[in-house]
């Protein structure tokens, strides 16, 4: 389970929802006037971030996002304005929940958008996602987690469990849900935790950030296989704090996606943008969130055991190249029965495929998902061979 957590921080993933539990969003690099820092090596501004301890902060997120996905707002169930997504409670059957789902991953995956992030320590955190014509907020206050769309004024409502993870403690986090936006820190994590002898690591040019000056980090993968060409992660020259994130597909001279503060302030929230009372009138629905282990990896201690247990992942190949397996079964026939995803897919041997810049999915016919930041034949080659 390890190594699938490990491919899921890391790779530059999208994936149609139900069958790859990542949802990646990107942004305008919002780099200025380049700096004239103190000079480091790139294993001293790897150790910089690491060493990243932001606890409180404000500020607006500009972000965007071009992975060659179609435009699906004339399908039924394709329409990403004021998207919610999906069902507030779960429920719903066939299509038409798994389409609203999509169709919330979609909108955060094409064009652009603003955010407005606050954080105050690991438990207190609040994103703002301002559609244009409706807002999304994502809130955690203590052991309280509210989601509320302006679209359809719904609200959702969940008590965090005593044990939960707090996150990776770098004090930079953000309420995790679906159809809200992360910030340049939490989708740097990833990258810097999966930094291995696969991973060229240099240094830019010195840039500056939400007029932060900042030291650029440059992560190419060494080998061919991968979609991905680099990645430039600009890292706070005073806090390490990641400011923004830049995915660039091999052979592009442009970001796929990218993310990153446009404003930043390091000091303390107002603690009334952490106070969330439902609207008049808002449907509020209570869920029920799974009792992590405790130490923040996201795997649940309270997983089903047996025959409904979740199967486990074939995770195969090292670094840049990782492909991640998963049966699916019968559910695999209700992803491509909807006419919103089918849109998405092509036939290829043996199954159909999502091609994004950065990342590739394969739905096969007997039933499994495969995923990885590699062209679509390796997943066909990888299918082929479990």
């Amino acid at each position: 389970m390890a190594a699938t957590a490990k491919w899921q921080r890391w790779v530059p993933a999208v994936a149609v929802p139900a069958v790859v539990a990542v949802v990646v969003t990107g942004g305008a690099f919002a780099a200025g006037a380049s700096a004239d820092l103190p000079e480091k090596t790139a294993q001293q501004v790897l150790e910089l971030a690491a060493q990243a301890d932001v606890q409180t902060f404000s500020g607006t997120v500009e972000q965007t996002a071009d992975l060659g996905l179609p435009d699906l707002s004339s399908v039924p169930g394709g329409s990403s304005s004021g998207a919610s997504g999906g069902s507030s409670d779960g429920s719903g059957s066939g299509d038409a929940s798994t389409d609203s789902t999509v169709s919330a991953a979609l909108e955060l995956l094409t064009g652009s958008h603003s955010a407005r992030v606050y954080a105050d320590g690991p438990t207190k955190a609040r994103v703002q996602v301002l559609d244009q014509l409706a807002e999304r907020d994502a809130i955690r206050n203590g052991s309280e987690l509210w989601l509320y769309d302006s679209s359809d004024n719904t609200v959702v409502h969940s008590s965090i469990p005593a044990d939960a993870g707090s996150g990776d403690g770098d004090g930079a986090g953000a309420p995790e849900a679906s159809g809200t936006v992360q910030t340049p820190a939490e989708l740097a994590q990833g990258f810097l935790d999966a930094v291995d002898p696969s991973t060229d690591v240099s240094l830019g040019a010195d840039t500056e950030v939400a007029g932060r000056s900042a030291y650029d980090l440059v992560l190419t993968p060494r080998g061919s296989e991968t979609l991905v060409g680099s990645v430039s992660i600009a890292v706070d020259s005073e806090t390490g704090l990641p400011l923004s994130v830049e995915v660039l597909a091999r052979g592009a001279s442009t970001p796929a996606f990218s993310v990153a503060f446009s404003s930043l302030s390091l000091d303390t929230p107002s603690a009334d943008l952490f106070d969330f009372t439902p609207p008049e009138g808002a449907a509020v629905t209570e869920k029920a969130l799974p009792t992590d282990a405790g130490d923040g990896s996201g795997d649940h201690a309270a997983a089903p055991q047996g025959a409904d247990a979740h199967p486990e992942p074939v995770v195969t190949g090292e670094g840049w190249n990782t492909i991640v397996a998963l049966p699916v079964g019968a559910d695999s026939a209700d992803l491509t029965s909807s006419p919103l995803i089918a849109q998405l897919l092509t036939p290829v041997d043996g199954g159909q495929v999502l091609q994004t810049a950065l990342v590739s999915v394969l739905l096969t016919d007997d039933g499994r998902v495969l995923a990885g930041a590699v062209p679509a034949e390796a997943l066909q080659s990888a299918a082929a061979g479990q």
